[in-house]
């Protein structure tokens, strides 16, 4: 026996008759009105019958007007697949999630609130059905099967119901200390308060995030959160590169306080290191009870091949062959106990039921693919579990107030002179990457080739004017600084100059003083040079007469050296006769009263010669 399925909303598949011949053709159609009445009736009604009265007769209301919209989207030929819109599915299960949120009101907190059930009715229609809608004639044909569905709301004002902002979410009073509730936030101001304090616990506990909080961002974080809130909850975000769904899914996962699963890719990555990965995850979501995003990005997606096991996990939960049989039954062992506290029976078959049950609340997907090109499409086709069975949160081009708030960011780290010139240049940043993006709409037209503009170049853009401002102004700076030092430099030598002509002044006195002086001086030396003059001439007669008496001396000298030389030998001579003299000769000498004449001329000389006598010649004396 064989069974065969198709989607007629899969694409152009045409199956050969000599094929199809050998099957029985039953074409599922879409459950007529009174059957979808009657189905979802009965399980909303389950859950609103413990509200107020006022509340639970809307019970009626809301599934026909979920309805309403259902059915015209669902044979509209606008909403049909086409190559661009390839996600426009929209099915049974789009219901089911609609009426599956509607659930998680609580009576304590809408007692008697009519208005708030509708509003949350709204809330969920957008999130199921128009977070996927890519163009704005799509969304507006939307609002109008919404307005449609409004005529089971009578008494409520449409202003009222779609009145902005218009999110629920579950985390803000989780946040705040309180029981978790799916609950309207209180306004964006409030969200961003809590959203801002949970960003910075983050970036102390996990790593730094530099996120900016503008409304778009904190709209996709609450819608990222509802997803995986929910079990067996799966998101699918797509949008270009840069666009911030890796960083809000990950704050998103922090919130909700889950832990975010990543696999590493290298060049030898293959299925098997997958099939180890998610075994992994497996363990900590089935066996410990651990609370698990597993976060894939289309670039991670180095095969093909890995999204057969995605396609598994997110139709089934389960993926064939993916433990041994002794390793399956390891785990089943360690829930054993668990899943009888919680009235399963000690089989294989419930063991295996309980287990996959508690993988598939705690294990959630969270993909994040790119538009750009054909391999997102041709994958979603090839893989209709990547589609069906995820929540797709779209993320659109950044608005112009959202560009603003990014770029007063972070300008406000430079400081500007004013905070309008801040603000000015901030729009004009928006302005600017928003004209990019008309023009690539002409460049379409014209070339019919397709130029993205991403959050990434915008913020690039604003990097390489910091960059390029900081240049600038450290250039700018410098030759301030280099001007600066020339002033200094020029007042230094001005302020000498200044101090150097008082000094000169000053000089100036003193040299008059000394030039007096020395005026005097040298009228003293000039008559001193006169009387000089006159020295000079009388010493050069005195030097005429001194030479003159210095020949006659040489003269003198001559003849004296000359006697000298005759007289030499006789003194000789007188010496040697001296040497020959005695005491006893002396004594003899002295002896005699009346001595020679030669005697006496000789004692007369000796008296001369030793004693300078002069006139006592007498030989007593002697």
């Amino acid at each position: 026996m064989f069974t065969a399925c198709m989607n007629p909303k899969s694409g152009s598949f045409v199956v050969d008759l000599r094929l199809s011949r050998h099957f029985t053709l039953v074409s599922c159609l879409t459950a007529e009105r009174e059957i979808l009445r009657t189905i979802y009736f009965q399980i909303l009604d389950n859950h609103l019958c413990t509200f107020e009265k006022s509340v639970a007769d809307l019970t009626g209301k809301l599934v026909g007007a979920t309805m309403t919209v259902f059915l015209g989207i669902a044979t509209s030929p606008q909403f049909m697949p086409t190559a661009r819109k390839f996600h426009y599915q929209f099915n049974l299960r789009d219901f089911s999630r609609i009426v599956q949120n509607l659930m998680l009101a609580q009576p304590n907190h809408y007692r008697g609130d009519v208005l708030g059930v509708v509003r949350l009715w709204a809330h969920e229609c957008h999130r199921v059905w128009r977070d996927r809608l890519i163009f704005e004639e799509d969304r507006e044909a939307y609002m109008n099967y919404m307005r449609a569905a409004l005529k089971e709301f009578a008494d409520l004002k449409e202003e009222a119901i779609f009145e902005e902002p218009l999110l629920y979410t579950s985390y803000v009073a989780a946040c705040e200390g309180h029981e978790a509730a799916y609950l309207p936030i209180k306004g964006m101001e409030h969200l961003k308060e809590v959203l801002e304090a949970k960003l910075e616990e983050y970036n102390e506990a996990v790593a730094s995030m530099n996120l900016v909080l503008f409304d778009q961002a904190m709209e996709h974080i609450s819608r990222i959160a509802r997803i995986i809130d929910l079990p067996v909850g799966s998101a699918l975000l797509v949008g270009v590169g840069g666009s911030g769904k890796q960083s809000l899914a990950k704050l998103s996962s922090f919130i909700l306080g889950y832990d975010v699963v990543r696999i590493v890719v290298t060049s030898n990555y293959n299925m098997v290191d997958l099939k180890t990965d998610i075994q992994g995850m497996f363990s900590k979501a089935g066996v410990a009870g651990a609370q698990l995003l597993f976060l894939l990005t289309d670039s991670q997606i180095t095969q093909d091949q890995f999204l057969v096991y995605i396609n598994d996990l997110l139709s089934s939960g389960w993926i064939p062959e993916l433990f041994a049989k002794d390793e399956l039954d390891g785990l089943l062992g360690k829930v054993r106990a668990e899943a009888k506290s919680a009235g399963y029976l000690d089989t294989p078959d419930q063991l295996f039921e309980f287990f996959l049950d508690k993988v598939r609340k705690n294990l959630h997907l969270g993909l994040c693919f790119s538009p750009v090109g054909d391999a997102f499409r041709f994958r979603a086709r090839m893989f209709p579990g990547v589609i069906n069975c995820t929540s797709l949160d779209w993320f659109h081009e950044w608005p112009r107030a959202a560009l603003v708030d990014v770029a007063a960011r972070f300008l406000g780290e430079i400081e500007f002179p004013t905070e309008e010139i801040r603000a000015a240049i901030g729009a004009h940043m928006a302005h600017v990457h928003l004209s990019i993006s008309e023009a690539n709409l002409e460049f379409l037209a014209a070339e019919r080739r397709y130029n993205y503009t991403t959050p990434t170049s915008y913020l690039e853009l604003i990097n390489f004017y910091k960059l390029l401002l900081g240049k600038k102004r450290g250039k700018i700076t410098d030759q301030i600084n280099r001007l600066d030092t020339g002033l200094q430099t020029m007042k230094s030598t001005t302020d000498q100059v200044e101090a150097l002509q008082k000094l000169l002044e000053v000089k100036m006195v003193d040299v008059g003083v000394e030039k007096e002086k020395t005026d005097e001086l040298i009228e003293i030396v000039g008559r001193e040079s006169l009387d000089a003059e006159k020295e000079a001439a009388a010493a050069a007669v005195q030097e005429e007469e001194v030479t003159a008496v210095t020949k006659d001396a040489k003269a003198e000298k001559a003849a004296a050296d000359a006697e000298l030389a005759e007289a030499i030998p006789a003194m000789e001579r007188a010496t040697e006769a001296v040497n020959c003299l005695e005491v006893k000769s002396i004594q003899e000498l002295k002896a005699l009263a009346s001595p020679p004449a030669q005697f006496v001329e000789v004692a007369k000389a000796v008296l001369i010669l030793k004693n300078g006598e002069k006139r006592n010649h007498a030989w007593g004396n002697a």
